[in-house]
């Protein structure tokens, strides 16, 4: 079974994350950044853009390049939500009432298919990093998401070929970044200024579980109007001191809101920046330069205003949570914008204590996803040659299991006979916005898995899903014979690593015939996979599965030394001494109405 990565899918940048071992890793994608612009865009060849190359033309290509989809999945056309929405692309009404997007040439594409897309490319980042295929995934949410919305965004990752193992609350994300899960009877807040939306959340935390108590926000509130602010001042400026309006170029326009963003985000750590767009227009008199300087206190006069429309959200939420200010045990910053330091003295001013700042505020939200997706329980059998387990569910608030609602219960069968302790079982739970509970347990050894799963209301029918993962297919075949040829090379370098270094630390333990084939099998590979013809894929895969095989001696001599090594200290492969009269073969959950329970 590949590893579970971690999506933090935002309306203005996502990001992707993995655990390695006790550590996180937020992953680069293909341009070497570590957040990516969630814009899909399509030229007029029909190409399709996603992240940082769709942002680069966005005002050139207006119509057709889809920003803060976010704001639209899962909602109705006909939502209140939807009369403020002011996007320069299409909008419309689909057969089933969702809010779906348009191009100029009158493609529609529901914003779960454009959801798909930007986890497509988090999914491929991933794969390129890792050399192998992921297909497990945990997505964050905002924690006012309802179920359609939840239900949207987790079709968007099926779309996208992921098997969605659980939808997490952003906040809840977050706390997980900053280990705050550990600290029961804590109550947080998360305020989470991104680049589209502002949400202040407050998080309850008992024992592995975090009960939203209050959330609250603006879904028309973050850094792109705080670019917006700076943009206006730049175009008032060069108007007043050259007498030309730059709103209605496009390039010029385009160029301005980049250096917009980029002085303000360098304003977050210098007093005083300049902005120089050389040629920014010419009239009769011949090229006009933007040359100006911004200094941090012009910045904060700016976006004043929009600081200030934070707080009475925060307010909000601590009146519906019922609490004051002084009875916050920790304060998280999330989002791009927190980096500000008004910003930062503000939320330290209302809550009267300095907010958590250990990690990327870009990323804070992926860690915590990778967190999640790397905890999920793992049972295993409790007596010898045990072919099936019983996976009991139930729900309710009592100590005992068996004094609780009894959801229901299913068997997975079909387990190889073994040693007890030595099957891995993984059972996932999963509890969405209606309390309601989706349980699975899959022998990781066959692949073999059985669920209880209750389908909720969404926005696509099931044809719709189906069709879209066809086209998503159907495009990904284009690109699928080179796709394999550098997975090839990538499993064949992580193949040729992991070996040279078991024969560093294992070789003296095999035969010197094994010794020697497997060293001229790691430079046979090394040197088919120099070849750069994607013709050579199958000649790499068949020295790759030569190699594996033989390599296998190696790994039975580092079970062996693992092995005897563990004896040498006490330990043996049953598990715990103490644990040798359980006879438990049923496998029970008991989770908690309402409430979301980290793994």
């Amino acid at each position: 079974m590949g590893r579970a990565i971690g999506i933090d899918l935002g309306t203005t940048n996502s990001c992707v994350a993995i655990m390695q071992g006790k550590d996180t890793k937020v992953i680069e994608n293909k341009e070497g950044a570590r957040t990516t612009p969630s814009i899909v865009a399509f030229t007029s060849s029909g190409e399709k853009l996603i992240g940082a190359p769709a942002k680069r033309q966005a005002t050139t290509n207006a119509s057709n390049t889809f920003f803060a989809t976010k704001r639209l999945i899962g909602r109705q056309y006909g939502d209140s939500e939807m009369k403020n929405l002011n996007v320069p692309y299409k909008v419309f009404a689909a057969k089933n009432g969702d809010a779906w997007v348009k191009t100029t040439d009158n493609k529609e594409y529901s914003p779960s298919q454009i959801g798909a897309f930007i986890l497509q490319n988090m999914k491929e980042a991933a794969e390129a990093y890792l050399g192998e295929e992921v297909k497990d995934a945990v997505i964050t949410v905002p924690a006012y998401f309802n179920d359609s919305q939840r239900q949207a965004t987790k079709d968007a990752g099926k779309i996208a070929g992921l098997n969605v193992l659980r939808i997490v609350n952003e906040p809840t994300a977050a706390a997980l970044a900053y280990g705050l899960d550990k600290k029961h009877g804590h109550t947080i807040v998360v305020y989470d200024l991104g680049g589209g939306t502002f949400d202040v959340s407050i998080l309850e935390i008992g024992e592995g579980v975090f009960e939203v108590k209050a959330t609250n926000g603006d879904t028309h509130l973050g850094g792109e109007d705080f670019d917006n602010g700076v943009v206006s001042y730049l175009l008032d400026e060069f108007k007043k001191n050259n007498g030309v309006d730059l709103k209605n170029d496009p390039m010029a326009m385009q160029r301005i809101k980049e250096a917009a963003e980029k002085a303000k985000i360098e304003l977050s750590s210098a007093m005083e920046t300049e902005i120089n767009l050389p040629f920014i227009t010419a009239d009769a008199s011949g090229p006009k330069h933007l040359n100006m300087k911004l200094t941090r206190a012009k910045l904060e006069s700016l976006v004043n205003g929009l600081i200030e429309r934070t707080m009475a959200p925060c307010k909000k939420a601590l009146e519906d949570a019922g609490l004051s200010a002084s009875q916050i045990g920790e304060v998280v910053l999330v989002g791009g914008m927190t980096r500000m330091p008004k910003v930062i003295e503000k939320v330290k001013e209302f809550f009267g204590k300095d907010p958590h700042r250990g990690v990327n505020p870009d990323e804070v939200v992926a860690i915590g996803a990778a967190i999640q997706a790397g905890s999920f329980k793992v049972f295993s059998t409790a007596e010898d040659n045990q072919t099936a387990v019983t996976i009991k569910v139930h729900q309710g608030e009592r100590k005992l299991a068996v004094d609780n609602k009894l959801l229901g219960q299913f068997s997975l069968e079909g387990i190889p006979p073994a040693p007890r302790g030595v099957p891995q079982i993984e059972v996932t739970f999963d509890i969405d916005a209606n309390g309601i509970a989706h349980v699975s347990a899959k022998d990781k050894a066959t692949g073999k898995e059985q669920k209880i799963r209750i389908q909720s209301s969404g926005g696509l029918s099931d044809d719709e899903i189906n069709r879209m993962v066809k086209e998503a297919e159907e495009k990904a075949q284009e690109d699928e014979k080179r796709k394999k040829f550098i997975e090839v090379k990538n499993q064949a370098d992580s193949l040729v690593h992991s070996t040279e270094k078991s024969l560093t630390e294992y070789g003296d333990k095999v035969s010197p015939e094994d010794k020697s084939a497997i060293e001229n099998a790691v430079n046979e590979l090394k040197e088919v996979s120099k070849s750069d013809n994607i013709d050579d894929a199958d000649s790499i895969q068949q020295k790759v599965a030569n190699l594996s095989q033989l390599s296998m001696k190696l790994g039975e001599a580092m079970y062996q030394a693992s092995q005897q090594n563990s004896t040498e200290n006490g330990f043996s492969s049953e598990g715990n001494p103490n644990d040798k009269e359980e006879k438990v073969v049923d496998s029970d959950y008991q989770d908690i109405d309402n409430k979301e329970e980290n793994k």
